[in-house]
């Protein structure tokens, strides 16, 4: 099988790694390889064997699995990118953190043209799983795609054979988990500001025994200042998400706004400047906290 991955950020660089590693044919797009920051891409790709497309249309040209993995906000405008040059029943295997609404307009898109669509919810951070991280798979075309990314080395399920359920499942879990992040970094945060971190700690502790948490934040602040704005995009569509379930999505847009937040300090070098060694890796998340305070406007 031929695979065509759009995006080749950290998810799309990883799924080419495991690939072909396994002998597949990889072909490739980002819109990040026509700036300033393409080259560490075209770098990787030449060391890793993987074909990179001058447009969407030339990376999914034959390819008979097509796999977006890029920002939530676009995984519409890469389906309609990629459609009029899909191969005849090409899958489409839609990776973004998109909401149910988002998910069903781009299968009409991929569909419409010949394509089959089939969305998938990736259910929990891919590095330490890599490609074999637990994939949730929906749509009428999901059960014929299973085996075959089965045999590629993912682990996929099939969920529904309706469109929206497994984006759903995604988004809701997000409400919580993307939400305990931003809850984390501000309570956190305000209690280093108060001195109470310590006591704050000792009572969550208590409370939830089970749970490391100096090493829990210390993980959530590594997590949020490195991919704060794939988060922010990825709550944004949650917040749709619960809107479309007739909600006002109150958590869902703080944790989103929480999040960009935190990648506009990244981005401005508040954390450290981004690509270096000690980049958002304090073992110790106070010193992440001090830099947000210091770097915060207060009235």
């Amino acid at each position: 099988m031929n695979v065509a991955l759009i995006g080749y950020g950290e998810v799309g660089r990883i799924l080419a790694e495991d690939l072909r590693a396994r002998g597949v044919a990889v072909s490739a797009y980002d819109l990040k390889l026509d700036t300033d920051h393409g080259q560490p891409l075209r770098e990787h790709a030449a060391a890793h064997g993987v074909v990179l497309g001058a447009a969407h249309a030339q990376a999914v040209h034959g390819a008979e699995l097509v796999v977006s993995a890029v920002t939530a906000s676009q995984a519409v405008a890469v389906a309609q990118a990629c459609a009029p040059a899909l191969a005849k029943g090409a899958f489409f295997l839609d990776f973004n953190s998109a909401s149910p609404g988002a998910k069903c307009r781009a299968a009409e898109v991929v569909d419409a043209a010949g394509g089959r669509y089939v969305e998938g919810a990736v259910m929990t951070s891919v590095p330490p799983y890599r490609i074999k991280v637990p994939l949730l798979l929906g749509g009428p075309h999901a059960e014929a795609l299973r085996p075959l990314l089965a045999d590629l080395g993912f682990v996929p399920k099939v969920v529904s054979d309706k469109l929206g359920v497994a984006s759903a499942t995604k988004m809701c879990r997000s409400v919580m988990i993307k939400g305990l992040e931003a809850m984390v970094i501000e309570s956190f945060s305000t209690a280093r500001h108060y001195g109470v971190e310590d006591a704050v700690i000792a009572s969550l502790q208590e409370t939830f025994p089970g749970i490391d948490w100096e090493k829990q934040g210390a993980y959530f602040f590594q997590r949020v200042i490195e991919h704060g704005r794939r988060r922010a995009e990825e709550m944004r569509e949650v917040a749709q998400t619960v809107r479309e379930a007739g909600l006002e999505p109150f958590s869902a847009a703080g944790t989103a706004q929480r999040q960009a937040g935190m990648a506009d300090l990244a981005d401005a070098g508040a954390f450290g400047a981004r690509g270096t060694p000690g980049f958002a890796r304090s073992a110790d998340w106070r010193s992440e906290a001090d830099r947000l305070l210091s770097n915060s406007t207060r009235d």
